[in-house]
């Protein structure tokens, strides 16, 4: 299921000014034939991801039951400390969640300035990845004063409908240099062309193997 490339055909003020340099971006998607397959297909693609050593990641979804679909999913795979933000979370715990994960974009950071000659981070392979699954709802709040976590990678499970709601979940989980994969199924790829469209995004086919892009 392709998509054309789309030019950039907004001007670049239409994005929060972390993202200005939206070249720094990497906007993907991942086409699944049917919607019993999405589930697995992200399963596969964290089963690479999430054994990236402290790989920030961060799985966007615009429902709690599809939160909590997600989280039952992941929980079992070992290399992959799971954390959840909902909408009846004590503020305590979500703080706590919160501080974790920019933690883990802060070692991630460091990690990625020394790497061995062939590229490969240079850490303890025994580390787990980091992951938020969170809900629109629960995304942290930049426009009050909440800081960003900054995810490595941004994995749009549910794509949203709208441009203001895609671009609120760059700028509140996505580091300035990070990747976006966008989870599509059947005629979502409408939805995709139209966001491509009103965002001046080019988002591209994600390759088939995904450490090329990480």
């Amino acid at each position: 299921m392709a998509i054309d490339a789309i030019e950039a055909s907004s001007p670049p003020s239409q994005f929060p000014s972390n993202f200005s340099s939206s070249n720094q971006l990497r906007h993907f998607y991942v086409a699944v034939d049917r919607l019993q397959f999405k589930m697995e297909t992200l399963i596969d693609l964290l089963g690479v991801a999430g054994r990236r050593t402290g790989l920030p990641i961060v799985v966007c979804c615009s429902s709690r039951d599809e939160l909590d679909a997600v989280c039952s999913a992941v929980s079992n795979l070992p290399y992959i400390s799971l954390s959840s933000l909902y909408s009846d979370q004590a503020e305590a715990e979500r703080s706590s969640i919160l501080e974790k994960f920019r933690e883990a974009t802060a070692k991630w950071n460091q990690q990625v300035t020394v790497q061995t000659g062939d590229g490969h981070e240079v850490g303890n392979d025994e580390q787990e990845s980091c992951m938020i699954v969170v809900t629109d709802t629960c995304l942290p709040l930049v426009a009050s004063g909440e800081s960003p976590i900054s995810a490595r990678v941004l994995i749009n499970y549910e794509l949203p409908t709208k441009k203001e709601t895609y671009t609120r979940r760059l700028t509140s989980c996505l580091a300035a240099d990070g990747i976006v994969i966008n989870m599509v199924v059947g005629g979502e790829v409408v939805t995709l062309k139209s966001l491509e469209e009103s965002s001046g995004l080019n988002i591209a086919e994600m390759p088939i193997n995904i450490s090329e892009i990480l």
